[in-house]
């Protein structure tokens, strides 16, 4: 399995995110449902988007690392976030656990009304191994 990260000429080009990422078959995909700040015991770990996003990561780690993968292997990832909160602190979390000699995924950011109760950001991706 081979992924190529894809920044055409005449696009912004980013540090944090690439336009977009094509994997090459065949390779294990995986698809993970959006993570909280919440840890193990289903309790939200902070009031604060710095917090809750270093908490997701770690949730997103674990399930990564349980199918023999990394962040590294993220090929996309959607961000939410809740509306009136600070975005820049949830890139904060992103830059102490992505490794900047990897490229970034594709990334796509949502600014929400709302999530579940306490809960002020949220994080799914896809993985490619």
């Amino acid at each position: 399995m081979s992924t190529r990260h894809v920044n055409p000429e005449g696009l912004h080009r980013s540090p944090a995110f690439s336009q977009a990422v094509v994997v090459e078959q065949p390779a294990k995909t995986i698809y993970i449902s959006g993570q909280n700040g919440v840890d193990a015991e289903g309790k939200v770990v902070g009031p604060t988007v710095a917090e809750q996003a270093a908490q997701a990561f770690r949730n997103l780690r674990t399930i990564l690392e349980s199918e023999g993968a990394s962040l590294a292997n993220i090929v996309h990832w959607n961000i939410a976030v809740v509306d009136g909160h600070v975005l820049n602190e949830g890139f904060a979390a992103f830059q102490q656990v992505w490794d900047p000699a990897d490229a970034p995924p594709a990334i796509t950011v949502h600014v929400v009304a709302g999530l579940g109760p306490e809960c002020l950001v949220e994080i799914d991706a896809v993985a490619a191994v």
